[in-house]
This record gives structure tokens, C-alpha cells and sequence, in this order.
């Protein structure tokens, strides 16, 4: 993917490979083919503050006229100003300070404007280093390097993740311990009473924790429970103790036993339906912990804290690293309401003998709607984080969506919810002419023909839109084997199979099977 960064300094060291830069402060070419931009405009080095503050009330202007030449399409990813150094001659005199703050407040006014406009705090990387250590002279007068070199990996680091928390990828699940862990001491020892939580400290610390825990799974990280423990003093806790800030409910499931922990996260992945890869497992015990590094080096296994009044350092190392996203879904923030609801679906489904009375009376309603300014995030994220049902595995930004339906492209959302609830934005179809480009569902609507009732639909619309042929492909990953036939049980004629495992199909519409269960409630929009 190319991508050009325009700067106003000296930062080619701290990109990888493949990126382009402008000249310093060089508005006068602005290159059509990048899919990415990226603006790192920082404090230039002057000590008349007057002069200083008027050159950079004119780099908002700059990033505006750039704005309105890059396509909309197209990604743009814009970096705070930091001050990194500066000599005030008077503590009354605030011009510089100022002037950062109000460029500061311009970056997120643009992105009001532009919705392909990303700002990310670079304070957030600047604030881990003493300032004195965040510029060396020697390079900065040898060439005009604003930022110290010796920081260039700790950056494409940081700039890494950043760029995976624009394109919404995070990890999905966090498994936790219960004794030392959401508590202090061990509750088959303390007893209901006798855990420190709440109160003065270590209580206060893990209640902080708990506090910490119950807004990251607000914000759409699945919390579960795993823990070697008596079950019912667990569940007497969280209906006595007071203190108890996450309860029950907040759980999405939950492994109270004395099994060994790698056995119960398997367990744990498999009831959810999501890869072992997308896990972070918080427990205070080093053994446990290097059991579940040696059983499952899937799951990412941080170090928990020895004494509790580190947790607050450490719950942000946890979110920054493993699950901060630049925006959060509507989808997001009902994940465990997801999932729970799942869990009562299943439970449902042992009352019938006869699956098809079970999916008639599911009450299943699937709204099918072009994309929007509403739902694109969502296709987007589903584009990045969908294995299992995924037909390409192409992954696409926004920004890119954006792009693909000024160009034409069709692509319709799916949603999907029953009397159990509403699963939200679960689904997406792009076609590209004629030519099925990626075709997904979320794992957690699977089970109940929906992916077959969402192409049969489809498949009707773009009949009705005059296209009379359509192609599609599979392109098989380590996790999407499950879908290698999903086209064969469609209807579609495989004309290609690949040494490679890529199969491509074809389908005559008028040949096409698209009538769809009566049981199904299909809206389009």
C-alpha cells in the first residue's frame, strides 16, 4: 500500500520502508497514487515565540488546502503538535502554548469535516520519555531530525498499532482470574467477607481495576471468567459483596473449576466461536500464566502486577496494547449482550426435536441496507476481523469502502436480530461490477441458514439491477475452510481450481435459486 507522509522535518528513520516523503513544508505536489497520507507536522525550533506561533496557525491552513485535494476516499492520518523544546522568556508569555493548543483543536474540528481524516495524540507517545530525551542535538544539527533517532523503532512500534487502531483491529476476549486478580486473597481462604475489595488499600486498587474492567467491556471487549475455584462462593460473592463492581451479568461466560486454565480457555474460545488469537489472558499467578504461554501461544499473556497499586499502570498498558481502537460501534458496545443472548438461543434449541421449528419460531428478522455514513465503519471492521466466514478475506478500511462505492461498487450491510435480541451489523456483501469481491458473516449468526438467505436476496437485487452473470471466488486461508463449498451448495458452476486452493465460480441469474424460507423476515433498505 503506498503511502506519503508530508512533514516538516527531518523523519524518514522513524517509516518503514516504501513511504514517501514531501519536502519540508512542501505543499506543492501532492501525489494522486498514495492510499494512505500521513501529516507529522511538530514544533519547529525557534525561539522568537511570535514568529513561531503565526508559522504554525498557518499549518491548519495547510492541512486544509491538502484536505481538499486528496480524495475522500482516501485515508489521512494526522499527528498532534507536541512542544519537544522551547526557551519562554517570560512565564507570563503563553503565545506558544496557545498556538499548539488551537492547531491542536483545528486537527479534530477538520476531522468533523472530513470523515477520512484520523487524529492521533502523539502526546501519547511523546509523554513516555523525559523531554530532554525526546531530541539529540547532534542530529537535529546535522539534519534538521526533530525527533530523537534512537527512538525510530519504539515509534514504528507505537505508529503500528495506531494505524490497526484506525482499521478498528483489536483483540476480542479478556480472560480473567478471580483470588489476587479482581480481589485481593484467595476466597476459599478469606471468604465472602474476608477478599479485600473496596475500601483502603489493596481493596480500593482492585476496585479500581473492576471499575476499569466493566468501561473496557463497554466499550465492546468480551469479559469472561477463569478461575480454580468453588462455583458457589464465587456466585455468593457476586450476589453479597457489596464492593463487587462487576457481577455476574458482565460476564459473557465464565470456567469456575479446578481444571487446568489452558484446558477452560480452549473451552472458552470454542463456546464464543472466536480464534484462540484474539484472547488476553490476566492472571497473577507466573505459573498459570507460563502454562497458558506454553499450552496456548495463541493467547497473549501480559504480567500482572505484584504489588496492586501498579494496576493502574498496568490496565493501561492492557488497553493500549490489546485493545484500543480509534472508534468504537454500536456492535461493540452490546458484545457481551451478544453473546449472552447466544448462550440462550443454544439453550433454546434443546426444546425442539425438529430444527426447522426451532428457526420458524427464532422470530429471525434480517435487514439488508446499502452502505452508509452509518454502518461503513462496521463493514469495515467486519472486514478486518472476519476468518471463519469469509469467503477473499480481503481486508478494507473505511476509507477504502468509501472509495469502492464512489466507484460504483455495491455493498449492502446485513443485519440480523431474533427474539433473543438484536446481533446488530453481522454481515456484508461488495460487488464489483460483476464480480462478488468479498462475501462475510459474522460466526456468531451461523447455524441457521442466514448466510444462504442473505446471497439468495442478493442475488435477486442484482437480477433486478440487469446483471445477468456473476463471479465469485474463494480464496482459502488457514481459518475459512468451513466455506470452501459454501458456492457449490449455492448454485454457482466452479470453472477454476487452483494448486493454490483458489477456486473461481461463475453463476447465469436467471438460473439462480433465490427463493427464500417463509420464516425468514427480510427488509430491505
Amino acid at each position: 500500500m503506498s503511502r506519503y507522509v508530508f512533514r516538516n522535518t527531518t523523519i524518514e528513520r522513524f517509516f518503514p520502508k516504501g513511504y514517501r516523503f514531501s519536502g519540508y513544508d512542501d505543499l506543492s505536489e501532492i501525489p494522486a497514487d498514495a492510499e494512505v497520507y500521513v501529516w507529522f507536522y511538530q514544533v519547529p525550533i525557534r525561539l522568537d515565540h511570535g514568529i513561531l506561533s503565526a508559522e504554525i496557525e498557518h499549518y491548519s491552513e495547510k492541512l486544509q488546502y491538502a484536505m481538499t485535494q486528496i480524495e475522500s476516499e482516501k485515508t489521512v492520518i494526522a499527528l498532534t503538535m507536541e512542544r519537544v523544546y522551547a526557551v519562554p522568556f517570560a512565564d507570563d508569555d503563553h503565545r506558544l502554548q496557545t498556538a499548539i493548543g488551537d492547531y491542536n483543536k483545528s486537527l479534530y474540528t477538520l476531522a468533523e469535516q472530513y470523515p477520512n481524516l484520523k487524529v492521533i495524540d502523539f502526546s501519547d507517545f511523546t509523554s513516555r520519555y523525559p523531554r530532554e530525551q525526546l531530541i539529540d542535538w547532534k542530529y537535529y544539527f546535522l539534519s534538521q531530525m526533530g525527533l530523537n533517532p534512537a527512538l525510530h523503532r519504539e515509534f514504528k512500534a507505537w505508529f503500528s498499532r495506531k494505524e490497526e487502531s484506525i482499521a478498528l483491529i483489536r483483540k476480542k476476549c479478556l480472560v480473567l482470574d478471580l483470588d489476587n486478580t479482581l480481589w485481593g486473597g484467595v476466597l476459599g481462604e478469606e471468604g465472602v467477607e474476608g477478599i479485600k475489595i473496596g475500601g483502603d488499600y489493596p481493596g480500593n486498587a482492585f476496585q479500581f481495576f473492576q471499575e476499569a474492567l466493566l468501561e473496557l467491556s463497554r466499550s465492546g471487549v468480551v469479559l469472561t471468567i477463569c478461575s480454580k475455584n468453588d462455583e458457589r462462593d464465587v456466585m455468593e460473592v457476586w450476589e453479597k459483596n457489596p464492593f463487587m463492581v462487576l457481577k455476574k451479568h458482565h460476564f459473557a461466560t465464565y470456567r469456575i473449576n479446578w481444571t487446568d486454565k489452558a484446558t477452560n480457555i480452549r473451552e472458552i474460545a470454542d463456546e464464543l466461536n472466536i480464534g484462540l488469537d484474539s484472547i488476553v489472558f490476566v492472571d497473577d499467578s507466573p505459573a498459570e500464566r507460563e502454562l497458558v504461554r506454553q499450552m496456548l501461544p495463541m493467547v497473549s499473556v501480559p504480567d500482572f502486577p505484584t504489588p496492586p497499586y501498579d494496576i493502574p499502570v498496568f490496565f493501561k498498558q492492557l488497553a493500549d496494547e490489546y485493545f484500543k481502537v480509534y472508534s468504537v460501534t454500536d456492535e461493540d458496545r452490546k458484545k457481551t449482550q451478544h453473546y449472552r443472548a447466544k448462550a440462550s438461543r443454544e439453550k433454546e434449541l434443546l426444546k425442539y426435536t425438529d430444527y426447522t421449528d426451532y428457526l420458524r419460531n427464532l422470530g429471525m428478522a434480517l435487514t439488508i441496507e446499502r452502505a452508509n455514513e452509518f454502518n461503513i465503519k462496521r463493514i469495515a471492521q467486519l472486514s478486518q476481523k472476519t476468518n471463519q466466514f469469509n469467503l477473499t478475506t480481503r481486508r478494507y478500511t473505511d476509507a477504502d469502502i468509501r472509495r469502492f462505492t464512489a466507484a460504483g461498487w455495491k455493498v449492502w450491510s446485513l443485519s440480523v436480530s431474533d427474539k433473543f435480541g438484536d446481533n446488530g451489523i453481522t454481515g456484508c456483501i461488495m460487488v464489483n461490477g460483476s464480480e462478488i469481491d468479498t462475501l462475510l458473516l459474522s460466526c456468531r449468526i451461523l447455524g441457521k441458514g442466514i448466510e444462504f438467505a442473505f446471497l439468495k436476496t442478493i442475488l435477486s437485487l442484482l437480477k433486478e439491477m440487469g446483471i445477468r452473470e456473476l463471479s465469485a471466488k474463494y480464496i482459502p486461508t488457514a481459518k475459512n475452510s468451513r466455506v470452501s463449498g459454501f458456492y457449490d451448495k449455492c448454485g454457482f458452476e466452479c470453472i477454476s481450481s487452483g494448486e493454490d486452493g483458489v477456486k473461481t465460480y461463475k453463476l447465469l441469474l436467471n438460473d439462480a435459486k433465490t427463493t427464500v424460507e417463509d420464516y425468514y423476515r427480510i427488509t430491505i433498505k
